[in-house]
């Protein structure tokens, strides 16, 4: 089966909407904008979780490293419950090791700028047999998933999973030329939600309190406005803006918005 192309098919029409209203979320909504992201593909897709995360390649690989230099960044769970969560945790930490996965290693190789994976056609038969699966899938409730890979420059990418459990049917084909689709044109979205982060132009991740005053400026709100919205003195919110612009390389807000709209770098 083939995802039609009609623009006025129903489940078309549905990922249009969703465009449109990640589209409408301020630049100080981000992080509510992603949690509807993956609200909005759990329910498309009939799943049970949605995992969204970045990652980037370390400057200077070893050699023999099996993941090629790619580290995980950032990692946002729709659903983090205990069990979840600590699986997640468990990944992460494992991924700045040695002792990684067939699954992480087969998720990092090829240089396709986007990708869509089904788990139980990129992973052998045995694989499902062993202690991974059962960790990190079947002991959290989990059976099945569709990957999709979005490179955005060649040292950061998207990694995004969409989980079901034992008793929904596997991903289908179809199902994954859908969430393709749907990722497709979202590449837009992602590039705003690592800038927010200070990941993809800055020169260093901004902290928590620089990306609070980011996110304000960007919505407009002037540096007096900044400092009493976060109870915080003028020069601190001063040192923050100023830190904020060293760090994207800009002299100013309008350089800075500028970033968002793309016509930097």
């Amino acid at each position: 089966m083939h995802l039609s192309t009609d623009p006025i098919d129903p489940q078309n029409q549905d990922v249009y909407a969703l465009w449109d209203q990640l589209a409408d979320f301020s630049a100080a909504d981000g992080d509510a904008a992603l949690t509807h992201l993956l609200s909005a593909l759990r329910t498309m897709l009939s799943a049970r979780n949605v995992l969204w995360g970045v990652l980037v390649r370390l400057p200077s690989p070893k050699r023999t490293d099996p993941l090629l230099g790619w580290r995980p960044r950032l990692v946002r769970v729709l659903d983090p419950i205990p069990a979840v969560a600590a699986s997640v945790q468990k990944q992460y930490d494992t991924l700045w090791s040695d002792n990684v996965d067939l699954s992480q290693i087969l998720s990092v190789s090829g240089d396709e700028p986007f990708r869509v994976r089904l788990l139980f056609e990129a992973l052998p038969p045995e694989w499902f047999e062993g202690e991974h699966y059962r960790r990190h899938y079947l002991d959290v409730g989990f059976a099945d998933s569709i990957s999709v890979r979005i490179a955005l420059n060649n040292d950061v990418r998207i990694r995004l999973f969409v989980f079901r459990d034992a008793q929904a049917p596997r991903f289908s084909a179809h199902d994954g030329q859908r969430l393709g689709f749907t990722m497709r044109g979202l590449r837009w979205f992602h590039r705003q939600q690592l800038l927010s982060h200070g990941l993809l132009i800055a020169d260093a991740a901004l902290t928590p309190a620089e990306r609070r005053v980011l996110l304000a400026l960007l919505d407009g709100h002037a540096e007096k406005e900044i400092a009493q919205k976060f109870d915080q003195s003028p020069n601190t919110t001063h040192f923050h803006v100023k830190s904020i612009y060293a760090k994207f390389g800009v002299r100013n807000r309008a350089t800075l918005a500028a970033l968002w709209l793309g016509k930097l770098r």
